[in-house]
């Protein structure tokens, strides 16, 4: 831990602090004369970005958790009625894990970052098999944020991007790509930074999760493609199968030591983004919904105890997409006074809660689907439900008695796997937003009804392009939105064929 403090301390005295929002890409501003930073401050910096990005609740960043309607708001309705004009969300999430693609506007991206740490890399005095296993770490990293970005967009600019510099405006003109073909590119570099890896040494003592630990970053280059391999099973099912019992075969997480992301986030400027947002703000913005909370009741979910307080005795969630007094719902547990849970003032809301961006949980969910496909991956379908849904229970510190009886009492239905797996792999997603929509949108179960007073045609299974695209990318971004169908939130990405 006191390491993490000493990174992030360097950090925001040498590179970026979120607040002020400077753009790492500046350290390309003057390329006769760049500015030299460790890479694995920087390799530090992606990670502090991409996991307070992907897990915040703030509304100007990400509402993925409204698109799958796990969370209800109270004064302020506008984002989960879907209104993501108000505040450019799609442009500050595309910003936040890219860049813009403009060489004149700043933002601070995961893979710009990522990008000047690969090439201050190349000239530190570091034995090769360092090396490699470092460029093996930035590759993962970067796989996994271009994953998020074409699930969340569909096509986007890839093949030419990250190229642009103060003397070359022309470089902010980037042709889109296609989705799936960015997609097999992704596993493809997978395998690459996979066999770069050499366990016998470390990598970056910067890492924020790994801490350099190559045995770790091997296993979640395995799961992440496992996790690709899988979502694409129905547009891609051969190579989909392929590439899953490979993965499988290579060896993925067997439990919760090996997630990707923090098992305690440190405090103060980087405290856990949801704590920040529901806690340390002193705001009364959200509260679980109606449509979890009410499922979590008719299966007598022992979650609920660790996740909600009660009101009046029962768990109560706020009415999805409406107006919702603060003090007359359930809310997540926190460390507000008033706010215990029933489950022995269980905190899923602390300072140095824990965050991870791919999990055992999720992959055991991922199994049990692939197996229902099947995919040769170690187990039958119902197995793998059961120890995924297991995998959740521990997650939050229920007793397997609790677990076993939920289990028995809520049984896989192979006649409807996709149902049996949706609704539990929503569940267990919950406070996960991108991982929650993506089985979601592949499953389609749940199935969302548009709220009432929505902004949009329908519940949302993309976001559109950056308003900012249509003004320094226009032709590129007009040719891509008509590609794919048209750029509205109900337009879906490749993989989501049903």
């Amino acid at each position: 831990m006191k390491k993490i403090f000493l990174i992030l301390s360097i950090i925001s005295l040498t590179v970026v602090t979120h607040s002020c929002e400077r753009d790492i890409t500046s350290l390309n501003e003057d390329p006769k004369h760049p500015t030299v930073v460790p890479s694995g401050l920087l390799v530090a910096s992606a990670q502090q970005e991409l996991i307070s990005q992907l897990l915040t609740a703030n509304v100007n960043n990400n509402i993925s958790r409204f698109f799958t309607q796990q969370w209800a708001q109270t004064t302020y309705i506008d984002e989960s009625n879907y209104d993501m004009v108000t505040r450019p969300i799609p442009r500050n999430h595309y910003n936040r894990m890219m860049a813009s693609s403009s060489a004149t506007v700043h933002s601070p991206g995961v893979l710009s970052a990522l990008r000047d740490a690969k090439t201050f890399l190349q000239n530190e005095n570091i034995s090769a098999v360092q090396k490699n296993n470092n460029i093996a770490i930035i590759e993962l990293i970067s796989v996994y944020t271009w994953a998020n970005l074409v699930d969340t967009y569909g096509d986007v600019p890839y093949f030419g991007t990250l190229k642009a510099v103060p003397d070359n405006p022309g470089a902010s003109e980037i042709p889109y790509d296609d989705a799936k073909t960015i997609y097999m590119d992704l596993i493809k570099r997978i395998d690459d930074a996979n066999a770069m890896i050499n366990t016998s040494e470390l990598g970056y003592s910067a890492d924020l999760y790994y801490q350099g630990n190559m045995s770790k970053w091997q296993k979640m280059a395995n799961s992440l493609k496992f996790k690709l391999a899988v979502t694409i099973s129905d547009v891609e099912p051969a190579l989909a199968k392929t590439y899953a019992e490979a993965a499988y075969n290579a060896g993925l997480f067997v439990d919760k030591a090996d997630n990707f992301g923090l098992a305690a986030f440190p405090s103060g400027l980087f405290a856990n983004p949801v704590y920040q947002e529901l806690i340390q703000s002193g705001r009364n913005d959200f509260i679980p919904s109606d449509i979890l909370v009410n499922y979590m009741n008719s299966t007598s979910d022992p979650r609920r105890g660790r996740w909600f307080t009660k009101v009046n005795n029962q768990y109560v969630g706020g009415v999805y997409g409406a107006q919702n007094p603060f003090f007359s719902y359930s809310h997540m547990t926190s460390t507000k006074t008033d706010d215990f849970g029933e489950d022995s003032g269980y905190r899923l809301i602390t300072e140095n809660s824990q965050g991870y961006l791919l999990d055992f949980t999720e992959i055991t969910f991922l199994r049990a689907e692939a197996a229902a496909r099947g995919f040769s991956v170690g187990g039958t379908a119902a197995s793998l439900y059961a120890d995924a849904i297991k995998a959740s229970m521990t997650e939050y510190g229920i007793a397997d008695t609790a677990a076993n009886a939920f289990i028995t009492a809520n049984p896989f239905n192979a006649s409807n796997w996709k149902q049996s797996i949706g609704f539990q792999a929503w569940v267990a997603m919950f406070n996960k937003g991108f991982q929650a929509w993506n089985f979601a949108r592949r499953l389609d179960q749940p199935m969302f009804d548009n709220p009432a007073d929505s902004s949009v045609d329908g519940v949302p299974v993309r976001m559109k392009y950056s308003d900012q695209e249509y003004l320094l990318n226009k032709d590129n971004v007009t040719a891509a939105a008509q590609k794919i169908g048209g750029d509205q939130v109900t337009t879906k990405v490749f993989w989501d064929v049903f």
